[in-house]
């Protein structure tokens, strides 16, 4: 591996960022760099791939990236610039993608010197940031030994370049949408009580909504109800006859999710009885919260000491969600963070921004640590 390996490639990718489940280019490139190499993979989904490398023993460890996009226009003045409008690479996939492809190479050459005893997977799973692609993954392919362990990594510019930062037990929330839809009755302004007002259903439900936090969870729990948009209402001199509301709820436990979804069925039904409107209220289920595994964590933690990195043990986890979380269903499962933050070199803004950016070279950090994690995973087969 060298260090022009992981720009040229980080570079590539970020010049052609594709949206989830159109990620074509991108699983051509990955596939094209695997047949380099001589390394066998599997296609189960339109894109993605789940490359593998043999052992000699029955056990198995499996390492993930994640490939897709989001619908961002990029802001930053780099040659390397995404040529895609209004797509981008503004979550690091792109860095995910190379230092795997990166660890697919050393663990050939590794394996060269010495055949390995264990069957290492490499999953390069589409459509995180929408489908939960790790879902449909798993749901369409049976792996020939199933995983003792998945292992994650996820650039993350709040930490400071080359630390690695994780902690034991939750680390990502759990993301569910909501939505509700309120059907009311119009009539003119004139004759206005002759209808029945989808705005005063919708105060209803925001009055409530906005107090669900604040009396029905625990205070110590951290959780999140929030109100993404809202409207209501077709003209300026009738009765509003439609409105609607959306927002995501982010937990770390299924009681407390439990308690949210029961309460705004609650505040549904307590609206339709104040306004005689009709209101339908839509969960989308998300991303279970990212939970890891201690012994894969301990395992995680324990590589980082054989390295160069520093290890940063989170105190709180993110609010954020991702869908890693459904790996912990396959096997036990660690996720961590590769700090990029570089004040210096001007690289502080943050996930899901437009102006996201890092310096490759600390890619080499991550397959260090990947590298690790597989020696200490083989001193137990």
């Amino acid at each position: 591996m060298t260090e022009e390996y992981l720009i040229q490639t980080r570079r590539w990718l970020h010049q052609h960022p594709e949206l989830s489940l159109q990620e074509f280019e991108t699983t051509a490139f990955i596939k094209k760099e695997l047949d380099k190499m001589g390394i066998a993979y599997d296609t189960p989904l339109e894109t993605g791939v789940v490359a593998y490398i043999k052992g000699t023993g029955d056990k198995s460890i499996a390492f993930r990236a994640d490939i897709d996009a989001l619908p961002i226009h990029e802001e930053n003045n780099v040659d390397y610039r995404s040529q895609v409008d209004n797509v981008m690479h503004a979550c690091g996939h792109d860095g995910h993608i190379t230092m795997l492809l990166a660890f697919v190479k050393q663990v050939k050459e590794l394996s060269k010197v010495s055949p390995l005893k264990s069957t290492v997977y490499f999953i390069f799973q589409p459509a995180e940031e929408t489908y939960g692609g790790a879902n449909i993954l798993l749901n369409q392919y049976q792996f020939d030994m199933t995983p003792s362990f998945v292992f994650g990594l996820h650039m993350m510019p709040d930490e400071k370049e080359g630390v690695i930062v994780s902690k034991p037990g939750p680390i990502t929330a759990s993301a569910t949408e909501y939505r509700f839809f309120v059907k009311g009755l119009s009539a003119h302004v004139a004759n206005k009580e002759q209808g029945h007002s989808a705005g005063e259903a919708l105060l209803a439900i925001l009055n409530q909504l906005s107090q669900l936090q604040q009396y029905h969870l625990a205070g110590l729990h951290q959780n999140i109800v929030h109100i993404g948009s809202f409207k209501s209402g077709e003209a300026i001199n009738t009765v509003p006859s439609n409105a609607y509301l959306e927002g995501t709820i982010r937990t770390y436990s299924q009681e407390d999710l439990d308690i949210v979804k029961e309460q705004m069925t609650k505040i549904k039904q307590a609206s339709e009885l104040l306004t005689n409107c009709s209101v339908d209220l839509v969960f989308a289920e998300g991303y279970p919260s990212t939970i890891n595994d201690m012994t894969a964590y301990d395992l995680m933690k324990d590589a980082s000491e054989d390295t160069s990195l520093t290890w940063v043990e989170k105190v709180e986890p993110y609010l954020f969600g991702e869908d890693f979380s459904f790996y912990q269903q396959l096997a036990p499962s660690s996720f961590a963070f590769l700090g990029c933050r570089n004040e210096d070199k001007g690289y502080v803004t943050g996930l899901h921004t437009s102006t996201l950016n890092f310096d490759e070279r600390v890619l080499e950090k991550g397959v260090e640590l990947y590298t690790s994690l597989l020696k200490r995973f083989e001193e137990t087969v």
